[in-house]
């Protein structure tokens, strides 16, 4: 199993706000392989928001397939703000393999 961790920093007051976005129903459970989505809101910074958006998959290529499908491209096409409007500061994306768990 995979992990993609996008690291979204944000203008301050807007993770909160925008956490919901990444977790509502949509196409994205449909997709072969895919586990969950789950998002974590950073609480020892004050300069600026950050959510820490992690999508489990069964393997790289479920993953991949999702970034490279039409239905992608559609959920991440948002209004035509501008980039000095936007909330959205940058964004780094990891993808972690899972070595060892306990539960």
């Amino acid at each position: 199993m995979i992990i993609v961790t996008n690291r979204i920093k944000t203008k301050l007051g807007f993770a909160a706000k925008m956490a919901p976005i990444f977790t509502r129903t949509g196409i994205l459970q449909t997709m072969d392989g895919f586990v969950k989505v789950e998002v974590l809101i950073t609480k020892n910074l004050s300069e600026y928001d950050e959510l820490n958006v992690n999508m489990y998959w069964k393997t790289i290529e479920d993953f991949t397939r999702w970034k490279n499908s039409a239905a992608f491209k559609e959920a991440h096409t948002g209004p035509t703000d501008t980039e000095q409007d936007s909330p959205i500061l940058g964004s780094e994306i990891t993808i972690s393999e899972i070595a060892s768990t306990l539960e």
